[in-house]
Parts: C-alpha cells; structure tokens; sequence
C-alpha cells in the first residue's frame, strides 16, 4: 500500500469514527488532531513523492486535517447541547429552595431617617460636606481661636502633614459654609459622620454621627427654639414626653443649654435606663452668638437664630435599649438583623 492509499485510507477511518461521547471524543482529537496525530506520520513521507504528485498529496492530506477538525466541531457541540438539555433533569423540584436572607437598614439608618423626616415637616433643608475640615470651619469661625479652652472639650484627629486640616468634630462646620454662602433665612439640618480622638469602650467611640440645626432669620428667639424642640421630641418619643433645659455652655451658643426628655421607658417613673431620675439627657442646643454670625459675614444686629446637635448613636441607644456603643459598628449579623422588622 502506497502512501497515497494510506492517506485515503486514513481519510476514510476519520469519517467512519463513531463518538458517543467526550472520553472517545478526547481520544479522536488526540489521534488525529493531537501534537503526535497520525497525519504526521503520513507527512512525514512528502520527501518520497515525486515532484509532479507533491501538491496532489498535499491536497489529500490537508482533506483528511479539514474532515478530522470538523467532524471534532460538529460532535464536541452536539454533546454540549444534550448535556445541557439533560442537566434540569437531576434537579429534585420537591426540595425547599434556598433561603434568601432579606437585608435591613442599620439602627443608625433608621434613627436618623426618622429624625431627618420629623424637621423637614418644620421647613429644615438637609445640608452635608466634607468630613476632612480645616480649622477655622470646625473651631475659630465657631468662636473657639486657638487658644481657647473650649478646644480642650473635643480631642481632634489631626492630618499630620497639616496641623491646620483635621478630621471634624461636629457638623457645625458645615452650618459655618452655608452661613458664609447663604443670607437668611437660613433653616436647615446637617447629619454626617464626625470623628473624635476617644477611648473605644461601651458609651464613646472614636467616630459616631451627629444631626445639627440650624434656624436663622430675624426676631428669632429662644422660644421658637423650644417650641421646635418640644415637637421634635413629641414626635419622636410619643406625645407625652416632656422636656426639661439645663443650663450649660457652648462656645457657639449663649444662652445654652442640655435637652433632657422624660424617659420613654419608664415614663418618669424611674429605671435603669434613666438612672432612676425619670429624665434622659438627648442633645445640647441655644441661641447662636453674634461673634459666630460676624465671622460669617451675617448682622447679628438684624439676624438672630437657634442652633441644636444631638448624637445619633445615643438616641438609638436609648430608643433600642442598646447598652454598647461598639454593637452598632462591629457589623454582627446577628444584632442587625433584630432590626429587620423595622425596615
């Protein structure tokens, strides 16, 4: 047998291969596409044909490559295809299916969603802005130069390669940018997170969130600012809560004063929660100082306003019964998902 009778034998061998699945699929691409095919062999044998047959053999083996390749194509498809078609069929349909566990917003999410909600029904814009702030929005435009003691009250986290820029401390910044691009009136709230260099333990955090407001315009009193106050947390705790202003003090706010509610738990009967007194401090407020609204280029002698800032993680605290402050950043599935009801 010559080597053109072996080729067309060979040929006819490719076209006779029955596959019937991928192993003798497998084992046909290595026979006769493989790096050591059968062809090679034949190939191999080139040098012996005289030169007026060379490119006639040359045409018979490139048929018997192109019939290999195509038959592979055409099976190697076909057996994906029933593969796919038969894959649904070990699948049991009276198995439960899996559980998809629901998400639910963070109880700071929903506190401050709701505290968000309760003044923009009083006219309160949300205002926020950058959480890297520089010294004069976070403290001296607050009444607080660098040699104020007032400083002392909040321990900052400074950029060191800028003493001048820090990580702020309260949302007020924010309250001094609008207050030098907008004139009254002026009525808003800004929430955000804000940074402290504090002892990590179970009532601090080195980082926790505030809501601050803001209302500017003229003849406004300290009475708007309990007016406000009183139906904010009437709203907030239920209508039978009461509130109670002790004077304290503010760099930013003369006069000021601790916002105390009487404790939605016990109703101020006295509890742990409350330390058995039936009152529960929330947030600090009073009626900003003129020397803030001169540093914003705002007449005190026309204007006057209230400011407030509560933080949103002792609310939560309080309204959930949450005796941590580390459980609500820790992001244990376990604790969030207790909150899942009130989505």
């Amino acid at each position: 047998m010559d080597i053109f009778q072996q080729t067309e034998a060979l040929l006819q061998e490719v076209q006779e291969a029955v596959i019937n699945n991928p192993e003798e699929l497998e084992a046909f691409r290595i026979r006769y596409l493989g790096s050591k095919n059968k062809l090679k062999d034949i190939f191999a044998e080139m040098k012996n044909v005289p030169n007026e047959r060379k490119k006639e053999f040359g045409q018979l083996v490139n048929s018997v490559k192109q019939a290999a390749e195509e038959k592979y194509a055409i099976i190697k498809e076909a057996l994906e295809s029933s593969a796919t078609a038969t894959a649904g069929q070990d699948i049991d349909l009276t198995l439960p299916g899996d559980v998809v566990t629901l998400g639910a917003r963070h109880p700071i999410q929903l506190v401050k969603n709701q505290i968000i909600e309760i003044f923009k029904r009083l006219g309160f814009v949300v205002e926020e802005d950058r959480e890297i702030e520089d010294d004069w929005h976070n403290f001296t435009a607050l009444n607080m130069p660098e040699d104020h003691p007032a400083r002392d009250m909040q321990d900052t986290f400074f950029v060191q390669v800028n003493p001048d820029v820090v990580l702020r401390t309260h949302t007020s910044s924010i309250q001094v940018r609008v207050m030098e691009n907008q004139q009254p009136p002026i009525r808003i709230l800004s929430p955000g997170r804000v940074f402290r260099n504090e002892t990590i333990s179970a009532r601090s955090h080195c980082f926790f969130h505030q809501v601050e407001g803001l209302y500017i315009d003229e003849q406004v009193s300290f009475a708007d600012l309990l007016q406000t106050l009183d139906f904010f947390v009437k709203e907030l705790f239920g209508k039978d809560t009461r509130i109670k202003l002790r004077p304290s003090y503010f760099p930013f706010t003369e006069p000021s004063a601790e916002v105390d509610v009487t404790c939605f738990i016990c109703g101020g009967g006295g509890c742990n929660v409350c330390k058995h007194s039936g009152w529960v401090e929330i947030l600090g407020c009073g009626m900003v100082d003129p020397k803030v609204l001169e540093n914003c280029n705002i007449d005190p002698k026309k204007y006057s306003g209230f400011a407030f800032g509560m933080g949103v993680e002792r609310i939560t605290m309080l309204k959930y019964q949450i005796k941590d402050i580390r459980l609500l950043s820790e992001n244990d599935t376990r604790f969030l998902s207790q909150f899942r009801a009130a989505f």
